[in-house]
């Protein structure tokens, strides 16, 4: 266990995972380095899974909950309790703060995994707790806002036994029962409302959309996601084809673009894996659409297919909050064509640094598909150009850590 210095700021930082899985997996880990930079003494609460990058404090992380996985009754039950309430995640937490005394909690997702018992024990010890908003759990309790393909509001007003009804987990009603049973219980007590002292709402769309559920706007902040621009080329030669990259599952609206591909005659890449990939290349074959699935890439070999890409398409037919791929995509120069939908129009300038086409409609994301192809390579780069030049300022690493350092100091931490 690492020594503790008895002076400095710390920064307690909490998410599930402790590897990049995801959006807020990557906005955790480059948050908790942007501090380490500056000085401050960073120290990450977890769950301990196999995937996870060393830690000198992983010996305070919770035991592995993955749902996915077979297991028996008794374990299933003593897993639905921790979703609703860990006591596990409070006796560790407890301890962690006795060793280390942290200036501030920074959380990102807990939910299912840590819970939300957490933030009473931190209550409790008077660490100011910030929570950084990556879905609409905190309105909808499967937090997608989606159902059957489309988005669903039915749970506004109180009206959360929606969750119960429609069997929105999984079609599952015992999941969607205790998804139900979780929420009552955590909205009872207060666990996110009166235990959280700052919301970070990364997109404008999502923090409207709480608001309009009734989250208080003096508890919320909106801090857009960040991407270091000077850690990517921009040297691409363009290819002929456009992009998607991301999980192959229904409210991301592959199926959609794949009918655009077809009907515009253009050619996709599909960077991703998911449950759905079985289902969309088979739609791809049946429509003749020219699409490639690349399977899963990262780092450089992302980068690569991205950069030489006409455009990223992202097709989403959920609300999506702020994607970082999208600002990855302006980072290596590229245009985007974006679903109008959720925090995508907020991020693109029409004709600027991409296009924008209506959400779940084919005839316009081809539209859009067609009206980028015409574009000439070099009206493609100055779209990128201008996206690179936008998040530079607007979305950089500094406007971020200014804006956050600016939120905890308003917490007392300065």
């Amino acid at each position: 266990m690492p020594e503790v210095e008895k002076s400095g700021k710390r920064l307690l930082a909490i998410n599930n995972y402790f590897y990049r899985r995801g959006g807020a997996e990557a906005v955790f880990f480059d948050h908790m380095s942007m501090f380490g930079e500056i000085g401050w003494d960073v120290v990450p609460f977890a769950m301990r899974h196999d995937s996870n990058e060393a830690s000198p404090w992983s010996d305070y992380f919770v035991s592995e909950i993955e749902y996915g996985r077979q297991t028996g009754l008794f374990r299933k039950a003593i897993q639905a309790a921790s979703v609703i309430y860990s006591l596990e995640a409070q006796r560790n937490i407890r301890g962690l703060i006795e060793h280390t005394r942290p200036s501030i909690a920074h959380a990102h997702n807990v939910y299912h995994h840590l819970s939300p018992a957490i933030f009473s024990t931190l209550k409790s010890a008077a660490i100011p707790v910030v929570m950084t908003v990556h879905d609409l759990k905190l309105a909808c309790p499967s937090y997608k806002m989606l159902r059957d393909g489309n988005v669903c509001e039915d749970c506004r007003d109180g009206k959360i036994y929606n969750v119960l009804r429609h069997r929105c987990v999984k079609d599952s009603v015992p999941l969607s029962a205790v998804v139900l049973a979780e929420t009552m219980l955590h909205r009872l007590l207060g666990l996110y409302r009166d235990k959280v002292d700052r919301l970070v709402v990364p997109s404008r769309f999502y923090l409207e959309k709480l608001a309009e559920w009734g989250w208080p706007r003096e508890k919320m902040v909106h801090i857009p996601n960040f991407v270091d621009v000077s850690t990517f080329r921009t040297d691409w030669q363009e290819g002929d084809y456009f992009v998607f990259a991301g999980r192959l599952a229904p409210e991301k609206g592959l199926a959609t673009l794949i009918r655009a591909v077809a009907l515009s005659g253009e050619r996709l890449i599909v960077a991703g894996t998911g449950p759905e990939e079985a289902s969309l290349r088979q739609l791809a074959g049946e429509l003749g659409a020219d699409v490639t699935f690349a399977g899963y890439l990262s780092g450089e070999k992302l980068h690569r297919v991205i950069g030489e890409s006409r455009a990223l398409v992202l097709p989403s037919e959920w609300y999506e909050n702020a994607p970082i791929s999208l600002l990855e995509t302006y980072a290596l120069q590229r245009p985007v064509i974006g679903a109008a939908i959720g925090g995508i129009p907020e991020m693109v300038r029409e004709g600027e640094t991409g296009l924008l086409a209506a959400s779940g409609k084919p005839e316009d994301l081809a539209r859009a598909l067609r009206a980028m192809a015409a574009h000439s390579p070099a009206a493609r780069r100055r779209m990128g150009s201008e996206g690179r030049s936008w998040i530079s300022s607007e979305f950089s690493a500094a406007a971020y850590r200014a804006r956050t350092l600016d939120l905890y100091a308003s917490l007392g931490v300065a």
